[in-house]
């Protein structure tokens, strides 16, 4: 996560240092038009909070750490400007990423590889423009359907870890739109943020789970890098 900070800020420093000082004024009537399309790109690292039961064995806070490696982001935009300075955007995305649990009381670990569609919508509060850039803030929600959950596999009784297909998220972000000759290039970074318990807990009958039944809560906690094209 701090890489993707120092990218972004080491990139947005320098935008803004050039383009401010840019005499034409590129796409002057683009923000003028009611709907626009585009597409986006970009780099996740998402990690996962977990709250543990209380009084419960192999629960002390720790128990279970994550190794996670950065993922892939690629989607499309829908936006529909609502005033000079606000829009609400529909941006359905791939996302793939993967994840090491590791339990640290009793040594094992289990794999995760996720495949999302991600479904973010977000209202965007722009700044006036500024010859060729514009910074804005936004936030929104977010549904994702997890294509590789495995919710209604074997459990981990079989080696097998479970999510819910199905999650919702909040993310909050900031950005900076670009305006160049032939389109508008916008870089952001956002943070995501599970809203829903996104464990499924083992299969009662084989008794109790050492690896669910201490977790009381399981939630992705990420942040999302994106380069969008409008």
């Amino acid at each position: 996560m701090n890489k993707f900070l120092f990218v972004f800020s080491f990139f947005v420093f320098h935008t803004i240092t050039f383009f401010s000082q840019t005499k034409v004024d590129y796409l002057a009537t683009f923000d003028d038009k009611k709907v626009h399309y585009g597409i986006y790109l970009g780099l996740n690292q998402t990690n996962y909070k977990f709250g543990y039961q209380e009084n419960d064995f192999d629960t002390t806070p720790g128990s279970i750490s994550v190794n996670d490696e950065p993922g892939f982001n690629v989607g499309l935009i829908a936006d529909l400007r609502l005033h000079k300075n606000l829009n609400l955007r529909l941006e359905p995305g791939l996302v793939t990423n993967s994840k090491v649990l590791t339990f640290n009381n009793f040594g094992e670990e289990r794999q995760i590889e996720n495949t999302f569609f991600h479904v973010p919508l977000v209202f965007k509060f722009s700044t006036d423009r500024l010859r060729n850039i514009r910074p804005y803030v936004l936030g929104g929600i977010s549904m994702d359907y997890n294509f590789s959950s495995n919710e209604n596999a074997d459990d981990n009784f079989e080696g097998q870890f479970r999510t819910k297909t199905t999650n919702f998220m909040y993310e909050v972000g900031i950005g900076i739109d670009i305006y160049l000759y032939f389109f508008k290039f916008s870089p952001s970074i956002r943070g995501v943020f599970a809203i829903n318990n996104e464990l499924v807990p083992d299969n009662i009958s084989n008794g109790p789970s050492r690896y669910t039944d201490p977790i009381s809560f399981m939630g992705t906690r990420g942040v999302f890098l994106n380069f969008a094209f409008e």
